[in-house]
């Protein structure tokens, strides 16, 4: 049997008709299937790869932990120099109230360990989250995923959550001091990269305040510099309670963490003790792995090219090469970015996975949104070249000419 017949026959599926591709290789902003065919990554793993596919200080840095030790005790118990190393360096480049860091094996976890947290450091119990959220995929975070489809094959959920309409000043009066916490997405990713508009978050933060309510902000997918500046809420002159981070935070590595002010953070540790734990959250491989990919983020000021990278995907993917605007209705609807988070809006699914489908035999690599799905998303290495983002956009609006 082939590799490809054994994933179908052995490997938990997602969907009914999966991609499939056989990668063998992956490096820079390039995928290599077994057939040799190259694919420009806009995906990269959906905002992992931020500093591109096998670095090769990421790699060193595996291969140093590796040859010092694997796994050696669940989280929290042992001193493990990579975590320790890894949330100092966090917390430097964090604001002064979010000065410890719970490393979590993956988002959802993080996403899991704030609402424990939240519940037990205010003694409240309502969760209040946004529509159109995603914040993983586990029991509680999906009892506030925003959307409803997701959620009913696996009712009952959590009791007490609420779903209100981002971007709403009116449903912020739903926030009370029965509230233990809001969980926001700083820009909403799936839900077509809808950003927040008129001070709104500001006006949420003032809210959590006044209620004494947690305000946690999920950057999972827009940390790190995705957005064009190291921490999304940066943009929004707010500091949230709690921050989610996850998906770039490992490097290419599994790794999630929920970071907040120590005082609050210190709840988990008392009535009950061990009142978080998880076997594999902070694997010292994970970390070395994180620590050198932010380092290099950082170090080769990967961010300040983030905003223009953004600006050219959007200006080659709303005008033709000879510059005039697309004119067929039924092609691009509209592009929403917030640097190099991007969706390109079209009428319907269908037509959205037909050009992601035709996308792939021209080596274009990319895929839709949970929330938006007639949306094409772009959310490549913040590596990507300016001839890279042009091939990409020349061969998506060839294919796009096509429909």
């Amino acid at each position: 049997m082939t590799n490809r017949q054994l994933f179908l026959q052995h490997i938990g599926q997602t969907s009914e008709a999966p991609l499939a591709l056989e990668i063998v290789k992956a490096e820079g902003c390039k995928l290599y299937d077994v057939n040799g065919a190259a694919y420009i990554d806009l995906i990269g793993g959906i905002s992992v790869c931020n500093i591109g596919h096998k670095h090769p200080k990421v790699v060193e840095a595996i291969k140093k932990q590796a040859d010092d030790y694997l796994h050696i005790m669940v989280y929290g118990e042992l001193v493990q120099s990579p975590q320790v190393q890894y949330a100092k360096a966090l917390t430097k480049h964090l604001p002064a109230t979010l000065n410890s860091v719970f490393f979590t094996a993956s988002g959802s976890e993080a996403t899991e360990g704030a609402m424990k947290l939240a519940k037990r450091f205010t003694k409240r119990t309502q969760i209040i989250s946004f529509k159109n959220s995603y914040h993983g995929s586990t029991q509680g975070a999906l009892s506030i995923m925003g959307d409803e489809y997701w959620r009913n094959a696996f009712r009952p959920l959590l009791p007490n959550t609420m779903q209100l309409n981002y971007n709403s000043f009116e449903d912020l009066e739903n926030i009370t001091t029965q509230t233990a916490c809001v969980i926001a997405e700083t820009v909403q990713a799936e839900a077509g990269v809808l950003i927040p508009k008129n001070n709104w978050l500001k006006a949420l933060r003032k809210k959590c305040t006044e209620t004494a309510t947690l305000l946690i902000l999920d950057e999972i997918q827009c940390g790190f510099g995705r957005n064009g500046t190291l921490w999304a809420f940066e943009q929004f002159d707010i500091v949230p309670d709690v921050l989610l981070l996850g998906k770039a935070l490992g490097g290419g590595m599994p790794l999630g963490a929920f970071v907040a002010d120590k005082k609050i953070m210190d709840f988990l540790s008392h009535n009950p003790v061990l009142g978080h734990i998880n076997t594999f959250g902070g694997h010292p491989v994970c970390c070395a792995a994180g620590l050198a990919a932010f380092n290099v983020l950082l170090d080769e000021k990967l961010i300040d090219a983030v905003n223009r990278k953004g600006e050219l995907f959007v200006s080659l993917l709303t005008k033709w090469s000879d510059g005039s605007k697309p004119s067929r209705p039924l092609e691009i609807d509209k592009v929403n970015a917030c640097g190099l988070m991007i969706a390109v809006y079209f009428k319907d699914f269908e037509t959205n996975k037909k050009i992601i489908d035709a996308l792939i035999t021209e080596g274009v690599f990319t895929d839709w949104f949970l929330f938006a799905s007639n949306c094409l998303r772009i959310a490549p290495p913040l590596t990507i070249s300016e001839e890279e983002i042009k091939l990409a956009c020349e061969k998506i609006m060839s294919v796009v000419a096509q429909f």
